[in-house]
């Protein structure tokens, strides 16, 4: 078996290898390029079709070629018969032009090894259609096997033969003699076409006189390639050799009915005694049955039966069968029409197209892709007939896929999208746009489609303009970001900005508004909204455009305008359009709802915002105290290391017995380590915010006085003495003389403001002093509501009945007033319940009544004044 098939696929090759040098060989070679072998055709089906082109103009056409090699068994003279019978109907085909008539590009041409010729491109032959696949190419193109006729094209097809056959008959006065599917060519099209005119006859007679057809008698001893098809003879040809224009009538009649009985002639003719099977044919002819006819369709039924009768006299003529009510089809009708419309004027063909759309949803794809359409395309020459074509090419292009779009119909429609005259082309492609961005592939869209919609924005008319502006929409998300950023938003604007059309104007916006959702947020703040600014109307639909806008960006999920857009820019542009005064009662109620809408959202995102800063406030305030306590713990608690070594220390000293240089050398290190030992890490340590408290001005002077005090006498080590804020400030001693550090820079700075957001840096430390933070929560009862103010001359003495009250920022820096000088110890947070921070219900400036609440004297801690009294009694034992 793999032997069988190696040898077949052997054989195949050999002979598509020697067909191919055979036509490498004939003189057609020389102006056309031979393609692919794609059916079969002609008398006997010899002629093999190939597909080509013309070296020169690229055009397309099919090549016939007749290997000579078919016909080597055959002896030398019935050789040169079958080759003079090819060569005369491929040459009686070449002189006679007609549309009906397989029309010839290139004459033929004999080498020695081949016939070949070239004519209009094809497709198949009838045969191959109707299941004869002899010749073909192997395998049998799937095109061809899967091929099937549709009514319309069946229709129209008959029509196209008989309307061929009165051309012969009436017009050239001559017999085809050999009418049979073989004979019948189909086109890239899909029109039929006649050839094989090896056995035409032409009348004797002269064309005004009736015609005289003389025809040979039947030879049954020439090859088969010198007879014509016996099926689908007229008896009278065989039995009497006479024949007429009836006679093709005969073939007509045998051809419909092979059409509709899958290629079936009416009878099957013995070839070996034609003229016994032509008798009893005759005699079933004469009383047909209704069964032979079973599968004709009804309407045309009665005109084969009549085509097939065995009296001449009584078969229709071709031009009567033209006539007939079966081929009164709308779909055939519509594709005559189209055949012949070279002949008609404008008037006639804009009519015409103008109908046409409701035709073409009543005919199969393959007509209209294959038929139509080639022949609606061919007319875009024709610029007047452009705007009544182009709806019916676009009603097309929707029905064909992706692929077939830009096969068959974008070529055709490129040079059409820069025509800008007639006006109606742009209308009519900006109302198909969705259409062709969908099919389009990207760089067509680029090159062709998108230059056209910009033409159409940037148009000196208004009526394209709007048009243009109401379409874009609608295919906006097809539309790449970039070129609709770049391009299409920037001619929107600038028609906007410089048109002195009202409607223009309007419909930008309305465009703009439309478009909105395709754009990213920030290209729309930056870009859009600033360009609101510079519209320079104030016509109320204008003013409503804007506001359109804004509102549209403003409640956007995806875009949306920040608080601080707003605050600086959206409203306040808003605010300035909605005192306009052409805007009515409803159009001010608008725009004060929108900007109702953003305040209310802008105050609600503000305060959110604040709010938060407030929490995390006091989280790192309670951390910062946290930190406080337990870097004091650790302080004042000494490790059991320190202590291990002490009692070690001590015991040495109690053991050993040392000299007094040792004993001071050892004291001294002592007293280093102990030092060295009482110091923090040097680390940056958060530090509480500061605040102030109403007993600032006793703080700050009683950290004035601390530093004067001046250390104790005598050997005494560090004195740490508060200064209202918490930080130790050291006295170092050595001997009599007073060596003063200086408070760390900044300790005193960074007062409280009235910003919602204060930042505090962390106060340097000194080397040689333990860090500390500074407590500031003494400052919370500044900008808290909840606990009443306390004015500085409350803390001093109560003056006697009927004294006048010293003033309080007098008496702040007298020397007299002990309650002056005492500090104001800072309550612990967790104990005083105030609520401190800087947010907006602690400001000032959102809270007012801070300002203006009575002052309680009933408030001072009592504890507190008993501390401050006690620290006045130590001043006093200092400097006497």
């Amino acid at each position: 078996m793999e032997s069988m098939l190696n040898k077949l696929k052997s054989t195949v090759t050999k002979v598509t290898a020697d067909v191919t040098s055979a036509v490498m060989g004939n003189p057609v070679t020389r102006e056309f390029e031979v393609g692919r072998h794609i059916a079969s055709g002609g008398p006997g089906m010899s002629w093999r079709i190939y597909n080509g082109t013309k070296k020169s103009t690229k055009q397309e056409v099919a090549v016939f070629v007749f290997d000579k090699k078919i016909i080597d068994r055959y002896q030398k003279f019935e050789k040169d018969q079958i080759i003079d019978s090819l060569k005369k109907g491929v040459q009686q085909l070449t002189r006679l032009r007609h549309p009906r008539l397989l029309t010839v590009q290139h004459p033929l041409e004999e080498s020695r090894d081949c016939l070949a010729f070239c004519t209009e491109p094809v497709f198949a032959s009838l045969a191959n259609v109707l299941g004869q696949w002899d010749n073909l190419p192997s395998p049998v193109p799937t095109d061809i096997k899967e091929y099937k006729l549709y009514d319309v094209e069946t229709k129209y097809g008959l029509l196209q033969v008989s309307e061929g056959l009165s051309f012969l008959h009436s017009g050239v006065k001559m017999v085809h003699g050999n009418l049979c599917p073989e004979n019948i060519i189909l086109n890239k099209s899909g029109a039929w076409k006649i050839m094989g005119f090896d056995f035409s006859i032409s009348s004797s007679n002269p064309s005004d006189a009736e015609p005289k057809y003389v025809c040979k008698e039947w030879d049954p001893n020439l090859p088969p390639l010198c007879l014509a098809n016996p099926e689908y003879v007229a008896p009278e040809y065989i039995l009497s050799v006479s024949c007429d224009a009836a006679s093709d009538m005969y073939s007509l009649g045998v051809l419909i009915h092979a059409v509709f009985n899958e290629g079936k002639p009416v009878f099957q003719v013995n070839k070996q005694d034609i003229y016994k099977s032509f008798s009893r044919q005759l005699d079933q002819l004469s009383r047909l049955s209704p069964g032979l006819l079973s599968k004709i369709p009804e309407e045309v039924r009665e005109h084969v039966k009549m085509l097939l009768s065995v009296t001449s006299n009584v078969r229709p003529d071709a031009d009567q069968m033209t006539k007939i009510p079966f081929f009164d089809d709308v779909g055939a009708m519509t594709l005559q029409y189209f055949d012949s419309l070279f002949q008609r004027d404008n008037l006639q063909k804009s009519q015409f197209y103008k109908s046409l759309p409701k035709v073409l949803p009543k005919l199969p794809k393959r007509v209209i892709v294959h038929r139509i359409l080639p022949a609606l395309t061919s007319e875009f020459v024709n610029p007047d007939m452009v705007p009544f074509i182009l709806p019916n090419v676009l009603l097309i292009a929707e029905e064909c896929t992706k692929e077939e779009y830009v096969r068959l119909v974008l070529p055709d429609l490129t040079p059409v999208f820069k025509q800008q005259e007639p006006v109606q082309i742009l209308l009519i492609f900006l109302q198909k746009m969705d259409l062709l961005l969908t099919k389009t592939p990207p760089e067509d869209i680029k090159n062709s489609v998108l230059p056209m919609v910009y033409r159409a924005v940037e148009a000196p008319s208004i009526q394209i303009q709007e048009l243009c502006l109401n379409i874009i929409p609608t295919f906006a998300n097809l539309i790449e970001y970039p070129s609709m950023k770049n391009a299409l938003i920037p001619r929107i604007k600038s028609a906007c900005l410089q048109t002195s059309s009202l409607a223009v104007r309007v419909n930008s916006l309305v465009c703009l508004g439309k478009i909105l959702e395709y754009l990213d947020k920030w290209f729309v703040i930056d870009e859009i909204l600033p360009f609101l600014q510079q519209i320079p109307s104030r016509e109320p639909a204008v003013l409503m455009g804007i506001l359109g806008i804004y509102k549209c960006t403003f409640t956007h999920k995806k875009l949306g305008i920040p608080k601080e857009h707003l605050a600086g820019k959206s409203l306040p542009h808003l605010v300035s359009l909605s005192i306009d005064n052409n805007l009515n009662l409803n159009q001010f109620n608008s725009f004060m709802a929108v900007i109702r809408e953003m305040l209310n959202r802008m105050e609600a995102e503000h305060k959110t915002k604040l709010e938060q800063l407030h929490i995390m406030q006091e989280q790192q305030r309670s951390l910062n105290i946290n930190q406080m306590n337990q870097s004091e713990e650790t302080k004042n608690t000494p490790s059991p290391a320190t202590k291990v070594r002490d009692s070690t220390a001590l015991k040495c000293c109690h053991t050993v017995s040392l000299t007094l240089e040792e004993k001071q050398r050892l004291a001294k290190e002592q007293e280093q380590a102990a030092k060295l030992r009482s110091q923090q890490p040097l680390a940056p340590q958060s530090v509480k915010p500061a605040t102030t408290t109403p007993q600032v001005t006793h703080t700050l002077y009683r950290g004035i006085m601390g530093n004067l005090a001046g250390p104790t006498m005598g050997g005494m080590g560090t004195m740490g003495v508060s200064n209202g804020f918490n930080s130790p400030m050291g006295f170092q001693t050595g001997g009599m003389g007073i060596a003063m550090r200086p408070a760390a820079p900044g300790l005193y700075g960074g007062m409280a403001t009235t910003t919602s957001t204060p930042n505090f840096s962390a106060l340097t430390q000194s080397q040689n002093q333990p860090s500390k933070s500074t407590d500031m929560s003494a400052l919370d009862s500044l900008f808290t509501s909840s606990k009443p103010k306390v004015s500085m001359n409350q803390m001093a003495p109560k003056p006697a009945p009927g004294a006048t009250a010293p003033s309080p920022w007098l008496s702040q820096f007298g020397t007299g007033q002990p309650s002056q000088t005492a500090p104001m110890q800072a309550t612990p947070m967790g104990m005083t319940g105030v609520q401190g921070g800087f947010g907006m219900q602690a400001n000032p400036f959102f809270n007012p009544q801070n300002f203006s609440q009575p002052v309680a004297s009933s408030t001072i801690n009592a504890g507190v004044m008993k501390q401050s009294t006690s620290a006045n009694n130590d001043l006093k034992d200092l400097f006497g």
